[in-house]
């Protein structure tokens, strides 16, 4: 009986879902929108947005929200700052005028 309930325990941990990673940006040029980006939305007031998502890569986060929104000022990832060696590489992908998949909230 008790070898049932450890099996069984086992196997519901192992099906759990990942938690979900959350992601903090400020914006050089602010937006009060809905960004929707490859794998997360992000929700912005001010110059400020957050999101979150089970994707596992902050670097490319991060890309794709300056190709979207513009330049990134500061980029968390779990509460974890971006150095300015990688705020400088997630900014390659910003383009001078913030387009894509914006939604009006």
């Amino acid at each position: 009986m008790l070898r049932s309930i450890v099996t069984i325990s086992a196997l519901l941990f192992a099906a759990a879902p990942a938690a979900a990673s959350t992601y903090s940006a400020t914006l050089a040029s602010p937006s009060n929108q809905r960004i929707i980006g490859r794998d997360i939305v992000w929700n912005c007031a001010t110059a400020t947005c957050q999101g979150a998502t089970e994707e596992s890569r902050p670097a490319v986060i991060c890309q794709n929200l300056a190709r979207t929104a513009g330049k990134v000022g500061s980029f968390l990832a779990d509460g974890r700052a971006f150095t300015s060696a990688e705020l400088d590489k997630c900014n390659t992908a910003a383009k001078s005028s913030p387009s894509g998949s914006v939604a009006a909230q």
